[in-house]
């Protein structure tokens, strides 16, 4: 369970969005902001889900919708029906994602465009139906991306160019509504014990079933959530969570070369890495 003052993250009557909140990040983020007396709403294509953790909530004050966010359709019924129930929104947290693993000269394109349309376009989607809504409220919007949105993973391309495309696109959307009140927030977890590694796709575009990584040592969805609803209130521009992936940031910058060979060996090393 987050460990949040109420007190100090008083989020009462605050209508929420969270996309991916089926599972991982997003459910401990949805769960997160309802206990701190938010307004939820739970998005994500798996709504039976959705509906079950619904007991976790005031009944008054949480709506699931079924959302497929690569469909531009479906974003814009998940506003039209948040604005319908609660008559605002003050913060969307874009946290629908999906990874892949596998090395791009094996992998076929539809993987890539299936990362594109999801982390990329779906945060896209959502955000521009939304706001209007956010522009009136000085909300929040935050894009959840990861460290392979500042440095480019092997065997991940897709992702790392989806988290890529995200990040420029808010740091765009913060320029243009820095003088209107908007707060956009860039969080990058590390590597997190999450269900996206489980739902990864391979080369084909099948799901890679079992995580390569031993999930003990990282960060649970619990720590990465309170990070991030803490951030929220503080209206901070960026998060980037973990030692390891705050100075991949900082080592970038300076040594570029450097880190192509350290991220190399360092994925490398990975169980039944496509690289060796």
């Amino acid at each position: 369970m987050l460990n949040l003052p109420i007190k100090l993250f008083n989020m009462q009557n605050k209508v929420v969005i969270v996309t991916g909140a089926s599972s991982g990040i997003g459910e401990q983020l949805a769960k997160g902001f309802g206990r701190l007396g938010a307004r939820v709403v739970l998005a994500a294509r798996n709504y039976e889900k959705l509906v079950l953790f619904e007991k976790d909530f005031d009944p008054e004050s949480v709506l699931s919708v079924k959302t497929d966010v690569s469909k531009e359709n479906e974003c814009k019924a998940l506003i039209e029906k948040t604005v319908e129930k609660f008559g605002r929104i003050d913060i969307l947290i874009n946290n629908a994602g999906l990874s892949m693993r596998a090395l791009f000269e094996e992998m076929d394109l539809s993987v890539m465009k299936k990362l594109m349309d999801i982390n990329f376009y779906g945060t896209v989607y959502c955000t521009k139906f939304a706001l209007p809504y956010l522009l009136e409220s000085k909300g929040s919007v935050v894009g959840v991306s990861s460290i392979a949105g500042y440095k480019g993973l092997p065997g991940r391309a897709g992702y790392s160019a989806s988290k890529f495309a995200m990040q420029g696109f808010l740091e765009v959307l913060r320029i243009e509504n820095m003088k209107k009140g908007l707060h956009v927030l860039i969080a990058c977890p590390g590597f997190t014990a999450s269900n996206i590694r489980n739902t990864s796709l391979t080369a084909d575009g099948t799901a890679q079933g079992e995580s390569p990584r031993n999930e003990d040592k990282m960060m649970t969805s619990e720590e990465v959530a309170e990070k991030i609803i803490q951030a929220i209130s503080k209206r901070k521009h960026r998060l980037t969570l973990t030692t390891q992936g705050k100075m991949t940031v900082i080592l970038n910058k300076f040594f570029p070369k450097f880190m192509d060979k350290m991220v190399y060996n360092h994925m490398a090393k990975e169980p039944n890495s496509p690289f060796k």
